[in-house]
């Protein structure tokens, strides 16, 4: 998801080519950080507004490509955890109990919850931020950007994806006697609006098209994490309906997705005021959605896209970035590894800790090289001696041989 409209998030951010708030996979707010990086966290920008949310993606990210993260890089995520449960979106020392004032949100939260679900050993930390994140459901069954803000579609989507990893069935999760299927289905337009979903109503509870609102409701309608879940390609157009529920709703949603992409290949910026211009984060959660829908051949020229164009905003946005179009290969059924030339895993991964298996082997080389140093006979040396006792019995069976036939 790309865009999150809490106010003192987008006050910091500069909207450069698909750039968004604190969650999104963009330029940072600040390119020279004012806070000192932490040893385990993904990305050198300030995390002020995106620590949790960026390291969250990342490790989604590397789950999903079948990579063991770095041990440390998921401590400093489970670290900022607060005691009720809740995450903020970068505490700089969390060996410091939060307070009433720490500035705690459902996004950080529920990305969270879903990244430590995903590797697992987490049971209870995904537990306890499931458990804030109920306690903080709008009446109306969704949730906004902080507790008590209006409900949002983005923010009420990407908890969705946290119920879901920890074993809830969102239908069940209500407030007020509304769901979260409820909240999200009372966002979406009709048919003859386009079928698509609207971030928030406006003053006069009007709704509006917004493509990012609309990739994160479908993927939230569905039942689904920020990594999606591709489903069997339905083989027929998605097509718009009159929506009774978050399921047909969602399906609405695919098929407003497929007919933005379809002239350009891409979505453009979304945010009040910006110019337009190509929107590389929101088209890649398109991509996921699509594909979470049954509709991967209708992402398909997204993807082509993407592998040609995104590749410098991936480099300026850093983690969050590579990591959306990493999930975006793997659902769209592209091989991230080999992304219009990269290696979207490896890149992702040069942004932090070394994953735990590279770390490994990076430790026997070291220790390797140690062996080699000169001061004790080495592997090298042990080995060269090998090689010369075999050489020399070989050349004095050879000459056993001579001397017998002579």
């Amino acid at each position: 998801m790309n865009v999150r409209r809490s106010a003192a998030v987008l006050a910091a951010t500069v909207v450069v080519a698909g750039a968004a708030p604190a969650v999104a996979a963009s330029p940072s707010p600040s390119p020279s950080p004012s806070v000192a990086i932490p040893d385990g966290l993904f990305g050198t920008a300030d995390p002020t507004y995106d620590g949790v949310w960026r390291q969250s993606l990342a490790l989604l990210a590397q789950h999903t490509a079948a990579v063991e993260p770095a041990p440390k890089a998921v401590a400093w995520l489970s670290g900022q955890q607060c005691a009720d449960g809740s995450f903020a979106a970068f505490r700089a020392d969390p060996a410091r109990a939060c307070a009433a004032s720490t500035p705690v949100d459902t996004n950080s939260t529920a990305a969270a919850a879903q990244a430590l679900a995903a590797l697992g050993g987490h049971r209870d930390a995904v537990g306890k931020a499931v458990g804030w994140l109920k306690s903080v459901q709008n009446k109306d069954g969704g949730w906004g950007y902080t507790a008590g803000d209006a409900t949002d579609a983005n923010s009420t989507a990407v908890v969705v994806g946290a119920l879901v990893a920890a074993g809830e069935r969102p239908a069940d999760v209500r407030t007020g006697g509304h769901s979260p299927d409820d909240a999200l289905l009372k966002l979406a337009l009709p048919c003859a609006d386009g079928g698509a979903f609207a971030y928030q109503p406006d003053a006069k509870g009007a709704l509006t098209t917004n493509d990012d609102a609309t990739a994160a409701a479908v993927v939230g309608a569905l039942g689904k994490g920020l990594a999606g879940d591709a489903a069997e390609p339905a083989g027929t157009a998605p097509a718009c309906a009159d929506a009774t529920d978050a399921g047909q709703a969602a399906r609405n949603g695919a098929a407003h997705l497929a007919g933005a992409l379809a002239k350009d290949g891409h979505l453009v910026s979304a945010l009040p005021g910006a110019e337009d211009q190509p929107d590389y984060g929101n088209t890649a959660d398109a991509v996921v959605a699509l594909a979470t829908a049954g509709h991967a051949d209708r992402a398909a020229p997204a993807l082509r896209w993407l592998r040609s164009h995104a590749g410098d905003w991936a480099a300026r946005g850093g983690p969050a970035a590579w990591a959306q179009l990493v999930l975006a290969a793997h659902a769209g059924g592209a091989d991230p590894r080999a992304f219009g030339g990269r290696d979207l895993v490896e890149r992702l991964g040069a942004t932090g800790p070394a994953p735990e298996r590279q770390e490994k082997k990076k430790k026997k080389k070291e220790e390797r090289a140690a062996d080699d140093d000169g001061s004790w006979p080495g592997v090298g040396w042990l080995v060269g001696v090998g090689l010369l006792v075999g050489a020399g019995a070989g050349f004095l069976l050879s000459g056993r041989r001579k001397a017998g036939r002579s």
